[in-house]
């Protein structure tokens, strides 16, 4: 089944991972819907888009959430790919701010929550939703306890709502490291580190939001996928 006509929503749809999921969609000929929190990015990203609708949302606001889906009709598949990383993200475990590690939750897991709350009665039996966490869920590194507690809660969340809201399917992507606009952002020499830690293994290089995106578009597609985490890591686990 393709993405011909289908309506979609994306929410991070205005950058990185999310844009590049709501332009491959596009290709496909979806109506698309992109949201997040940042008006100008998603302004910027529907020019880009040739035609998609934007919202302004915060998914971490219940109340708004459940109004945007009032308002804004069925979709066939809703796609999550936001995140808030917080400061708590690297750091000795000892000496973390745990109101701080709390802020890691509020978009990537409560927020992806109370997206699939509220999409599952906009969605018909065999529409998608899709959440997205990371690769740090089964190679944690020394220093990023709560990141990886919080990237591992995304995988029993999806298999929870699989079997709850089923017929309609619940997948989520664990990309490994991508090459987003906040990577690139980053200094030349905090950048060449980040990329030398993909030398090892067997794809050795950082991934590109498109070809991550190629992964959400499987999910959406395949529809006798349910319960699923997809990782996209360019064989990252298997290196160690």
């Amino acid at each position: 089944m393709g993405l011909d006509g289908a309506s979609i929503l994306i929410v991070g749809g205005g950058s990185g991972i999310g844009f590049a999921v709501a332009e491959a969609a596009r290709a496909e000929g979806a109506a698309v819907t992109i949201a997040s929190t940042n008006k100008d990015k998603l302004v910027g990203a529907a020019e880009r888009l040739d035609g998609a609708k934007w919202a302004v949302l915060d998914i971490t606001d219940e109340k708004a959430v459940e109004a945007f889906f009032h308002s804004s009709g069925d979709f066939d598949h809703v796609v999550t790919t936001a995140g808030d990383w917080g400061s708590a993200r690297r750091g000795p475990f000892v000496s973390i701010d745990m109101s701080e590690a709390d802020a890691l939750f509020q978009v990537r897991f409560w927020g992806a929550a109370i997206l699939a709350k509220h999409a599952a009665w906009h969605l018909d039996d065999g529409g998608s939703i899709t959440l997205t966490s990371g690769m740090s869920a089964f190679c944690p590194q020394k220093g990023s306890v709560m990141a990886t507690a919080m990237a591992g809660s995304i995988e029993h969340l999806t298999y929870g709502l699989a079997v709850e809201l089923a017929p309609i399917r619940v997948n989520a992507v664990f990309p490994g490291g991508v090459a987003t606009e906040i990577f690139a952002g980053l200094p030349e020499e905090m950048r060449k580190t980040e990329e030398a830690r993909f030398a090892s293994q067997p794809l050795p290089r950082i991934s590109r939001p498109e070809e991550v995106a190629q992964a959400y578009l499987y999910a959406m597609k395949a529809t006798y996928t349910t319960g699923q985490v997809i990782k996209v890591d360019g064989g990252g686990e298997l290196a160690g």
